[in-house]
């Protein structure tokens, strides 16, 4: 009974997630095109954002309860899935267009971030409160970034004549409640996929770097392959690439900041993954700055080819 229990929570959360990832976009989307704010910087922030809170409330819970291979392998793997197996298959269901700032750099910025993880880690097996220090100081940086890309953008020319008719605040209702459907599923999804995995005795490390990363990642994958099939591509690469940024820079930090997170040396081949990841989607789209379906069937590939190493 108690498995059927947990499956049946399984279904309630992937509910929960498919449905507030709906709202939650078309909220963003038509909040951007209120506001003249460039669809991709809301893909790279609120999104993104919003995306990562399951990531966060994880991997500062997990920290505070000294599972400190369920912080690390919980961002590193949700690093990994975002790029090889959220983008791949949301390249695979319709090519998607990349802007110039995505190609030349935001994923530049994500490879860069987590070689500094890797290094700020191995250097004393941990992630101290100084080495937070750091991290915070660089997503310091990323959103002045932020702040003066959406200055200097460009208000949307075209709008969808149904979202025209939503009053703004109707609009923020629809964010509020879809982040929050977002991050209780996740919540319920990530709790029930434990449990399964625990009564077949599967290890910490494992459970971080797989069952957690992917409840985790749910958000970014129903949100982007939503986003793709709504026609609003800067959300769906915006919202993996800002994600990843605010894995490393704001989940890591901050937990870091709260309580110092063990870094163990068997994580420098996730790194290392994470890192490949990164410079795979790099060389995808910086010729024709756009991730088409080979580069979509590559990604899945590599992550086969991960998953069966970790297995």
């Amino acid at each position: 009974m108690e498995i059927l229990l947990q499956i049946l929570l399984l279904v309630v959360g992937f509910v929960l997630l498919m449905k507030g990832a709906d709202w939650f976009v078309d909220g963003a989307a038509s909040i951007a095109d209120r506001l003249g704010i460039p669809q991709l910087v809301i893909g790279l922030t609120i999104v993104a954002m919003g995306t990562s809170l399951p990531e966060a409330a994880v991997s500062i819970s997990a920290a505070m309860k000294g599972s400190a291979a369920i912080t690390i392998g919980n961002v590193l793997g949700s690093n990994i899935m975002n790029v090889l197996v959220i983008l791949g298959l949301t390249s695979v269901i319709c090519v998607i267009p990349v802007q110039k700032s995505t190609a030349y750099y935001e994923i530049p910025f994500v490879i860069l971030i987590t070689i500094v993880l890797a290094g700020l880690g191995l250097w004393d097996n941990q992630v101290s409160r100084l080495d937070g220090g750091i991290l915070w100081a660089l997503m310091i940086l990323y959103l002045l970034y932020l702040w003066k890309m959406a200055k200097n953008g460009k208000p949307q020319e075209e709008e969808e004549q149904e979202e025209k008719k939503k009053p703004i605040w109707l609009l923020i209702l629809m964010l509020i409640v879809g982040a929050v459907m977002i991050v209780k599923g996740s919540d319920v999804t990530v709790d029930a996929a434990c449990a399964i995995a625990k009564m077949f005795g599967m290890e910490e490390r494992f459970i971080g770097l797989t069952i957690i990363a992917f409840g985790t990642s749910l958000p970014e994958l129903v949100t982007s392959v939503t986003a793709a099939l709504k026609k609003k591509p800067d959300i769906a690469v915006g919202n993996i690439v800002g994600s990843n940024i605010f894995n490393i820079l704001f989940v890591v930090g901050t937990t870091a900041l709260i309580t110092p997170v063990q870094y163990a040396f068997s994580f420098l081949v996730d790194s290392i993954a994470a890192l490949a990841a990164a410079v795979l989607l790099f060389l995808c789209v910086i010729k024709n700055r756009r991730l088409g379906r080979l580069g979509g069937v590559l990604m899945l590939i590599g992550y086969a080819c991960y998953f069966a190493y970790i297995l």
